[in-house]
């Protein structure tokens, strides 16, 4: 028992000794501040404000009317009435709108040919030509959408009033224009907003990444200050890993617990971001999620000697965490080896538990799959981050003992 006794103590005097260390290393280098204390809400209000509209609205389209009719009068009127589309120029040739659409003033043009009321007044098919910029998704979607709706309705009208001009009831005639009529509900994004969409999941990266790229640096400071050496007892061959795990984890645990229970509280509510989970779930969930993300990222730092090291080998990799996440392309589409190797990311795992808890509702029962992997990540990283304090303990107390 005495023995017992001897080691807790001196496991709690070097779990002490480790926090108070992390916390110097932590608040007396100015970039490492930067990256786990402020990044988090740099960079997500810095998305946030720039997704804040969250729908493209008042996209400038182009008119190229040769038919000059009433008819067509009416329908370039049409496109001004929706919100995502206005008519900002009526060019008088194609190749006019060409140089109107190349210089970036409009984004899709819409050509009504000379025939177009004559067709309509002989009840033939009139034709109508779109041509929209594919090359940005969002504003493709928002012009093509309103385009299409809107010819649509206009061509439903034209055919109700066909109907009725032969003589045909109303409620029969617009049963035969329109004989399935559907109801549209957005579930869980009702506004479609892009913000709304993406920004949960780019939150969930940012933790990640900063986490890698600040503990990293951390760790190198470590080794460039000769911290280990310090630590190691000089009655003992070396110090205890257990501790130095257990304390640096609960220092990010406790920073990030509070940046989080920030963004996760205040912000949301000022962007207005989907909050449909019970905060008990979200606590659970993200205490798991920051576990394996911190014990990843302790493991990544041991291979780092200088502090800069991290910043320059991490730093690129945001993109592909957050493209293996399924945020920015569909899981479903990515080769089947890539999507193994985002599993092994706890991001990517977290993502999809997370936007099931803040966007759907979900319960722990329902992510329990993705609490299971990333507390198998824990354990793997934490494994790995313990091996690797071991061998660099090992070297740095017996460098120690060979100085005395």
């Amino acid at each position: 028992m005495k023995r017992l006794g001897r080691q807790l103590k001196s496991y709690r005097s070097q779990f002490v000794a480790v926090i108070r260390n992390e916390f110097r290393a932590i608040f007396t280098d100015e970039g490492a501040l930067l990256i786990l204390v402020f990044a988090l809400f740099i960079y997500s209000t810095t998305y946030s404000l720039a997704y804040g509209p969250q729908v493209l609205r008042n996209v400038p389209i182009g008119v190229v009317d040769n038919s000059h009719t009433a008819a067509s009068r009416r329908l370039t009127a049409t496109f001004d009435a929706g919100p995502n589309a206005y008519v900002a120029y009526e060019p008088t040739d194609m190749e006019q709108a060409r140089e109107l659409f190349f210089q970036r003033r409009i984004y899709g043009v819409v050509y009504i040919p000379e025939n177009y009321e004559r067709r309509l007044l002989d009840g033939e098919q009139a034709d109508v030509a779109i041509y929209v910029d594919a090359s940005y998704f969002l504003m493709y979607r928002q012009v093509f959408q309103e385009l299409v709706s809107t010819i649509g309705l206009t061509g439903a009208t034209v055919g109700l009033q066909r109907l009725i001009a032969r003589g045909t009831e109303l409620p029969q005639a617009e049963a035969t224009v329109q004989p399935v009529v559907y109801q549209s509900h957005n579930l869980f994004n009702p506004y479609l907003g892009y913000g709304s969409f993406a920004m949960p999941a780019i939150i969930i990266v940012i933790i990640q990444q900063t986490l890698l790229i600040g503990i990293g640096m951390i760790g190198g400071t470590w080794r460039e200050r000769g911290l280990y050496r310090q630590l190691c007892p000089v009655d003992r061959r070396r110090m205890s890993t257990l501790p130095i795990i257990a304390g640096r984890a609960l220092t990010y645990l406790s920073i990030y617990g509070v940046t989080v229970c920030y963004i996760l509280g205040v912000h949301y509510k000022l962007f207005h971001y989907p909050d449909n989970g019970t905060t008990g779930v979200v606590v659970v969930f993200m205490a798991v999620y920051l576990s394996a993300a911190i014990a990843l990222s302790l493991a990544v730092s041991t291979l780092f000697r200088t502090r800069e090291s991290s910043l320059l080998l991490l730093l690129w990799t945001s993109i592909p965490v957050l493209m293996l996440s399924g945020v920015s392309f569909p899981r479903e589409g990515m080769p089947d080896l890539l999507y193994q190797a985002g599993q092994l990311l706890p991001s990517s795992s977290a993502v999809d538990g997370f936007i099931r808890i803040r966007s759907m509702g979900a319960t722990l029962v329902d992510v329990l799959p993705e609490i299971r992997r990333l507390l198998i990540l824990t354990m793997i990283y934490g494994g790995l981050a313990m091996f690797g304090i071991h061998r660099m303990l090992c070297r740095a107390c017996d460098d120690r003992k060979a100085e005395v």
